[in-house]
């Protein structure tokens, strides 16, 4: 950072303008709606689907993707607010290994933040509390605590000042977002409070419903400086993690990425005002909420659909044997090394003290095998002694989960 550049710590107080909370009706999706039967059908498909493919996934495989995923959505969440980082980049950093380049290197560091609070959510550190003005806060905070110190500043658009984010904390300006003025700083409380109370008390099927419309309007209420788009895309992934206990196995952000344009035009029709009498009762157009939810659950459905396909058994069991007989021909594995893959792949895990019943060899054989695999990381063990594991490597995503993520670009 410039020194010379003026810097502003958010010390100023936060003005209230005493905005109605109505002006953010309507929050959901209401009973009597033209569009609820349509949109209900759609939750109830994505809910089928997703436990089906949940379901279908073998422990030891479950896992494996879950952590792929995780760098999947780091990936394409960042990728959305216009920060590159390749997943083979972010991998590197969860082995602390990172560019010489200070800005890829401040990249990397945004995006393993990221997986480290996803993986906090997987592991049940936000349930219960994904709509609470605390779970949001901890979201930002968490995120942001990590980051490096250049990307804790954002500019001022009106005075060009730089501005520090306080990690966790609501903020204490005005900002505003493509057309869309949002409420005063001092409001934000208060809408929150609004927030929670509304979509905390919902059942399991509304959840699913309105977990398009709690996604915008968080974006509406636009609490933070910065990072709003990413914690309301945690959120999302929180609430659909509990509420169709997907496994982290499918990623929205994937696919709000990759429409990105749709997405963007999705939400700025949500902060349209109601059009007419016919645009439902509230300040916002129902009209608006209804087409961004349709697109959120249909985006959700799609993405179900694209992992269902890339693991399917008998597909990726062909992909990755092949894989690992060309690597054997070249030398970079121990002749077998595809049947211990096998093994693993139709199991889910493999005993360590198994390994040499499947290659037919000894156990020194076994276990030369077993180490060449875990070095090229696609085998995985909590311990020397605990079972075996199939990991997903993004630098191998194109040949064993293709289309997951774009080429590598140079």
């Amino acid at each position: 950072m410039n020194q010379k550049e003026p810097v502003i710590k958010e010390d100023i107080e936060a003005e209230d303008r005493h905005e109605l909370i109505s002006l953010m009706e309507p929050l959901t999706i209401g009973a009597g709606s033209q569009h609820r039967g349509t949109l209900t059908d759609l939750a109830f498909d994505l809910a089928r689907k997703s436990a089906g493919f949940q379901r279908s996934l073998p422990a030891g495989l479950l896992a494996a993707l879950a952590d792929l995923v995780r760098a999947m959505n780091c990936y394409y969440s960042n990728l959305i607010e216009g920060h590159y980082t390749h997943p083979v980049d972010i991998e590197r950093a969860l082995k602390n290994d990172y560019s010489e380049d200070a800005r890829k290197r401040d990249l990397q560091m945004e995006a393993k933040a990221h997986i480290a609070v996803q993986k906090w959510i997987d592991e049940g550190g936000l349930r219960g509390r994904a709509f609470t003005s605390d779970g949001i806060r901890e979201i930002h905070r968490r995120i942001y605590e990590s980051l490096p110190e250049d990307l804790l500043f954002v500019e001022d658009p009106r005075t060009k000042e730089r501005v520090r984010v306080m990690p966790g904390e609501p903020r204490r300006r005005d900002v505003e977002v493509g057309r869309h003025l949002a409420i005063s700083p001092g409001a934000v409380p208060r809408f929150l409070q609004r927030f929670e109370e509304i979509y905390s008390r919902l059942g399991k099927t509304d959840v699913i419903l309105s977990a398009a419309a709690s996604h915008h309007r968080l974006l509406w209420i636009h609490p933070f400086l910065d990072g709003n788009g990413r914690v309301a895309r945690l959120m999302s992934h929180a609430i659909l993690l509990e509420t169709l206990e997907t496994g982290a196995v499918w990623s929205l952000a994937r696919g709000l990425a990759r429409n990105v344009q749709a997405y963007k035009e999705h939400l700025a029709g949500c902060d349209q005002s109601r059009r007419n009498d016919l645009d439902g009762r509230g300040s916002l157009s129902e009209e608006g909420l209804a087409a961004f939810t349709r697109f959120f659950l249909t985006t959700c459905i799609d993405q179900v659909a694209f992992m269902e396909s890339l693991v399917q058994p008998e597909r990726l069991r062909a992909r990755i044997l092949v894989w690992a007989e060309e690597e054997a021909r070249l030398g970079a594995l121990p002749r077998k090394s595809g049947a211990i893959l096998q093994a693993v792949l139709y199991r889910g895990e493999l005993g360590r003290g198994e390994a040499a019943g499947v290659v037919g060899a000894g156990d020194r054989h076994a276990r030369r095998i077993v180490s060449a695999l875990i070095e090229k990381g696609v085998l995985t063990s909590e311990s020397s002694r605990a079972p075996l594991r199939l990991a997903f490597p993004a630098a191998l995503a194109s040949r064993w989960m293709p289309g997951l993520f774009p080429d590598r670009a140079e």
